[in-house]
């Protein structure tokens, strides 16, 4: 989520000094750990809202705050390792980007989506539900897909945007964005192709249908990609004339 290069100076980011820093291998546990922690939050504090309350509206302010804070707290202590993408839409705009080499790509977003499945079952384990099963809660509809388009495209124009003018506020601007794409999206602002796949496997609060999940994660990925080429647009200096004295 913070840091990269993309090699024509529109998308200032610097992410080349983190590979040299960190292996592979501990940048991918630290993506695994991270989308775990952010998936446990996620379905959790589900759990736990939903259990305390009958109140739909409190309980959904209860896992907006809890996910807000989670997302602040991992960004800033894992991104100077990782990057902090936790999201296969993210990683995908950082490899075009060439903030992350294109050799890592499908490896990062594969420890994403274990790691979300991980976080899962350990917020389950927590709670003394089944470890795994699927979740039979509706999520569809263009209403919700355009949510998701509009999460996603938000989230990514902001990560870009704000690690372009003050990293050291990009982990709460993120965590401030996504808490309050909660309360503006139908679809309370998935925002995330592993956090989504995770949550089809959650009966609970914060599930998906797995059926749902296909129009979920291509109008992630669009979002994504719709967010990429607008910033760099912004972003592009201005090209300075000279004129003849």
């Amino acid at each position: 989520m913070l840091h990269a290069n993309d090699g024509r100076g529109d998308v200032d980011v610097e992410e080349g000094e983190l590979m040299q820093e960190f292996d592979l291998h501990r940048r991918l546990a630290a993506e695994a750990i991270g989308t775990a922690l952010l998936v446990a939050t996620v379905v959790g504090s589900g759990i736990m809202a939903s259990s305390l309350t009958q109140d739909t509206a409190l309980a959904l302010l209860g896992n907006t705050l809890a996910t807000g804070a989670i997302l602040v707290v991992l960004v800033t202590v894992l991104g100077p390792i990782s990057g902090a993408h936790f999201n296969p839409a993210v990683s995908l705009v950082f490899a075009m980007s060439r903030a992350l080499p294109s050799r890592d790509l499908a490896a990062y977003i594969l420890v994403q989506i274990v790691g979300g499945v991980l976080g899962t079952m350990t917020a389950h384990a927590m709670l003394a539900l089944p470890i795994l099963e699927w979740s039979m809660k509706e999520r569809s509809g263009e209403s919700q897909w355009f949510a998701e388009w509009i999460a996603t495209f938000g989230l990514v124009s902001v990560i870009l945007l704000g690690i372009r003018f003050d990293r050291k506020a990009t982990p709460w601007s993120v965590g401030l964005y996504i808490t309050a794409a909660y309360w503006f999206t139908s679809s309370t602002s998935f925002a995330n192709p592993a956090v989504a796949v995770a949550r089809a496997f959650t009966n609970t609060f914060s599930g998906i249908r797995p059926a749902d999940l296909p129009g979920f994660v291509v109008a992630e990925f669009i979002g994504a990609l719709c967010a990429f080429p607008l910033v760099t647009w912004l972003l592009r200096p201005t090209p300075i004339v000279e004129t003849a004295s």
